[in-house]
């Protein structure tokens, strides 16, 4: 499939590897002329094909079909980026209801695809062109597979041969599509002693010139030249959903099971594998008592405690009605507050209900809660079995926070609290059919869960700086929609010339990784190696080649940029964030991590009795020391927004704002991490023949990287004039003070009555200064300058200080006496 052939198969696979266009022993020739054929042969390949899940209509609008070069394949190289010029696409069409396709691909009178001598004759003979027919969505930009939408390797998803996924995705059956120049050249009849395509033991036979299907699932391989074939296009086996929906409680348990134990992504890792045996001792016999009482809702409270037996945010039920009532049900209750616990580990209470419980009770807004039904409340709170599952430490105490003051109405719990400035008190609750206060506390309090679109954006207007700021809400869409607005965005934001973006993921469930990071850094990224559980190895082996994230031709260039995180950012919207967070100069905001809920689950889907289904991963993401690759930890914020009194009781949104203050080169208060210290040193300070040749340069003023602009009556006065700025070591600026007047005459004389003074990080540095005359607009200008560069990591603060002893007039206006301060922030990051 186009750009992510393998990604179909396992959702996480981002199948993103740089291309290098590497040559085997196998002779590779020119495209010959077309051959004389007689008789027919393949004009025209027609087909169906059913799938079982439907990401590729919630992915995928422009759908299509391609013959797909196979020399990736017969060079066994997965990073051979498939060319552009041997790309044939076709119509097809789906039926969602039904999940099935057909297609139409008609054949070019000559192909143009790599030519390679497969005959093992020892000698270099013309070759074939060989292809597969496979599902080629488009992703982003045109139709064709190129630019920031490149495919590497050989299909493996719906495709007409069929791959072994164990066995580095080796063809195993299915039909090729063969071109040959001439009626002289052989190919191979049968997979040989080692089962494999294209080896030296492979037993060959004649070929018919022009095109040819070769099926590989007849012993020898059938090759057919009829005009017109069908060619059925073949859904991975491990891909395809596990349906067990007709099957018995017990029947479809024990198959669940028994796939779950074997393939589980976290098998062996301390903390995350469950106790196998005390699990299925437990679970089956309530199934199987489900069965024998044909009791649906026992069913699925077995299956309900089968997943609560994970520590993993991937895994889940969907129960329908039965899971709707029982959560219902569960947490219809409340005592009229709602608490966080923060950083210092107080457990303060942020929201009262008028007239509840708690109110009642004279619990306020601020007191600390000590003790809950008798127990310390941290002890309390690791007590609870919250339904929300999680991956990581931070996200399942936030949740069992939550779920604490959870019951059904009539419970009743006792509270030791203490109200700001008054004594210890301990009352006594009733929950009430109240859900305000749960809701106060979920991960989406105040945001708006049903955006019209996957990505919006705007400009944010802070003083005299615009910031832009894009909230990317789901990967679970159009993508090539996503993309497209996200490019949409990042134009128009170049285009008013920004001072900062920020990009927000805390509300991003996760679907698709895109790497948009690739939009802003021309290196690659590395992300995690794939593997999953071999039943010929009986280990977890690796799945193609680490993950990783190209750089996209059109590169965007901001002075600061900010991702904003939490631990409502899951699965596929982490790895866009741990993308974004390798970007040099990247700031990560954040109270809290993402959820650290990272693992491919497209294997592990199944459908249950009842009308219920199940997810469980079946591939996980390692490190290079084999360590887990996000999973339980998530990414980590740089700059940390405190969990404090201030925050939790504030009704702005404080992770926003500290990004804001941090690209503007302020320092949010509380926030850790994101400001820089002073710089060890200070930049380097050009000679004046130095700095004129900047100046012959074009290298831009200080002022242009500021976040802030100026009106020309902004200058009318005495007073202070401030500029934030963001650097890279590298760059290089004019620091500059500009004097404009009608004449050459009024220019001097006014120059008797100004006293310039320029002070880098403490130092005056006025006598290094160069100063140029010239005309601009019809006036007379003095520039006073000098340029800077090689700048140390940090903060450096540079201040031009303008002194007029007395009134002076340009020529055009009166400037009172006084001082005209710039002052400069610069902020240079690595």
């Amino acid at each position: 499939m186009k750009s992510q052939n393998k990604w179909l198969a396992a959702w996480l696979a981002l199948g993103l590897a740089l291309a290098a266009c590497r040559f085997s022993d196998l002779p590779v020739l020119l495209t010959p002329p077309a051959p004389a054929v007689s008789g027919e042969q393949p004009y025209e390949i027609v087909g169906t094909f059913q799938y079982t899940n439907d990401i590729i209509t919630v992915y995928y609008v422009e759908q299509a079909v391609a013959l797909v070069d196979m020399y990736g394949f017969v060079q066994r190289d997965q990073e051979w980026e498939i060319p552009l010029a041997s790309q044939t696409l076709g119509f097809l069409s789906l039926d969602p209801e039904s999940k099935t396709g057909q297609y139409t691909l008609q054949l070019p009178a000559r192909p143009n695809g790599q030519m390679v001598d497969v005959d093992n004759n020892g000698k270099q003979d013309r070759g074939v062109q060989i292809f597969a027919v496979a599902y080629w969505p488009n992703l982003s930009g045109g139709p064709y597979s190129e630019g920031d939408d490149r495919s590497f390797g050989w299909p493996t998803y719906l495709a007409s041969v069929v791959t072994d996924s164990e066995n580095q995705d080796e063809v195993v059956g299915g039909n090729l599509v063969v071109w040959a120049p001439d009626g002289n050249q052989k190919f191979p009849a049968g997979f040989g002693a080692d089962k494999k395509l294209f080896t030296a033991d492979d037993p060959v036979a004649p070929l018919p010139a022009g095109y040819s299907v070769v099926n590989l699932d007849r012993e020898p391989f059938a090759v057919t030249q009829t005009p017109r074939p069908s060619l059925t296009l073949f859904e991975p086996k491990e891909a395809a959903i596990k349906d067990f929906s007709k099957d018995s409680y017990t029947a479809a348990f024990e198959k669940v099971f028994a796939l779950v134990r074997k393939n589980y992504a976290f098998n062996g890792v301390p903390g995350k594998e469950p106790d196998w045996e005390k699990v299925y001792q437990q679970i089956q016999p309530r199934v199987a008592e489900a069965e024998r009482k044909r009791d649906a809702n026992a069913f699925y409270l077995a299956v309900r405690d089968f997943t609560w037996a994970f520590r993993d945010g991937h895994v889940g039920l969907d129960g329908g009605e039965f899971a709707q009532k029982d959560f219902t049900e569960a947490t219809a209750g409340g005592y009229g507050l709602a608490i966080r616990e923060l950083d210092d580990g107080r457990v303060v209470v942020i929201y009262v209900l008028d007239n509840g419980p708690a109110a009642q009770a004279g619990i306020k807004v601020g007191a600390e809660v000590t003790e809950f039904n008798g127990r310390a409340i941290h002890e309390a709170i690791a007590a609870v079995r919250p339904y929300a599952l999680q991956s990581s430490d931070f996200a399942i105490r936030y949740q069992q926070t939550r779920y604490l003051l959870r019951a059904r109405p009539g419970t009743q719990a006792s509270v030791t609290f203490i109200n700001p400035g008054e004594p210890p008190r301990t009352a006594t609750l009733k929950a009430v059919a109240e859900r305000q206060s749960f809701g106060r506390t979920s991960l989406y309090y105040g945001v708006d869960t049903d955006p019209l679109l996957p990505i919006e954006y705007r400009i944010l207007e802070e003083g005299r700086a615009r910031i832009g700021y894009i909230a990317i809400h789901s990967n679970y869409d159009d993508l090539n929609l996503v993309i497209r607005l996200f490019q949409r965005a990042l134009e128009q934001f170049r285009a008013r010339q920004v001072a900062g973006l920020i990009i927000d993921l805390r509300y991003n469930s996760g679907g698709a990784p895109l790497g948009l990071a690739g939009f802003f850094y021309d290196k690659e990224i590395t992300l995690g190696q794939l593997e999953y559980y071999s039943d010929l190895s009986r280990r977890f082996e690796p799945e193609g080649k680490p993950d990783r994230i190209l750089p996209n031709v059109e590169q965007y260039r901001f002075d600061k940029i900010a991702v904003l995180v939490g631990p409502a950012c899951f699965s596929a919207c982490e790895l866009e964030a741990y993308g974004f967070s390798q970007v040099p100069g990247m700031l990560v905001v954040g109270q809290y991590p993402t959820a650290g809920v990272e693992a491919e689950v497209s294997r592990g889907q199944f459908l249950l009795p009842e009308g219920m289904s199940l997810q469980v991963p079946f591939g996980r993401f390692v490190n290079p020391d084999g360590s887990l690759f996000l999973e339980g930890q998530g990414v980590q914020p740089n700059l940390k927004v405190p969990v404090d009194m201030g925050t939790v009781l504030s009704n702005e949104d404080e992770v926003l704002k500290a990004a804001l203050q941090a690209i503007l080169g302020r320092t949010a208060s509380g926030a850790t991490g994101g400001s820089l210290p002073p710089a060890a040193g200070a930049p380097k300070l050009a000679s004046q023949e130095e700095a004129r040749a900047a100046v012959k340069a074009g290298v831009p003023l200080l002022e242009d990287k500021a976040v802030e602009s100026y009106q020309e009556a902004d200058f009318a006065a005495p007073g202070t004039l401030t500029y934030t700025v963001s650097l890279r070591p590298s760059e290089q600026v004019l620091w500059a003070y500009v004097w404009c007047t009608t004449s050459q005459t009024i220019l001097d004389e006014n120059f008797q009555s100004i006293k310039l003074r320029f002070v880098l990080n403490g130092k005056d540095v006025t006598s290094q200064t160069a100063s140029l005359d010239t005309d601009f607009n019809d006036l007379r200008c003095r520039v006073v300058y000098t340029a800077l560069s090689d700048w140390p990591q940090g903060s450096h603060h540079l201040i031009i200080t303008a002194t007029l002893a007395d009134k002076i007039n340009d020529g055009m206006a009166d400037y009172p006496a006084g001082d005209y301060v710039l002052d400069y922030t610069v902020n240079v990051q690595p």
